[in-house]
């Protein structure tokens, strides 16, 4: 069944598609990983009162960083075991079309 799938995608470039797609959104996550600190001491900076006095925590770039942190890494991972296992094992040809392949290389 997997090598069903595997041809599937390959041939139907249905898996370069999804892996364009991951490397697209690993990307944007990785310039979220800047992004989000910025974004949070600017609107610290400038809408002081949305927060309750006191409870306004200390500044930390690592928490509002750290979900696209995990993001990047779970598209990086998810992306390149796809990459692997559809590109960098070759396909099995099957028994039907090795025969005629040979059939016709033989005429």
């Amino acid at each position: 069944m997997h090598s069903r799938l595997k041809r599937a995608l390959v041939e139907s470039f249905v898996g370069a598609i999804a892996l364009g797609y991951l490397m697209a959104e690993g990307i944007t996550s990785f310039g979220g990983i800047f992004a989000a600190p910025v974004g949070t001491w600017i609107s610290r900076n400038e809408f002081p009162g949305l927060a309750a006095s006191g409870t306004l925590a200390p500044f930390s770039a690592f928490e509002s960083a750290l979900p696209y942190l995990i993001r990047f890494v779970v598209y990086l991972v998810v992306w390149y075991a796809l990459l692997r296992w559809l590109y960098f094992t070759p396909l099995k040809r099957e028994a039907s079309e090795a025969s005629a392949s040979s059939q016709q290389s033989g005429e």
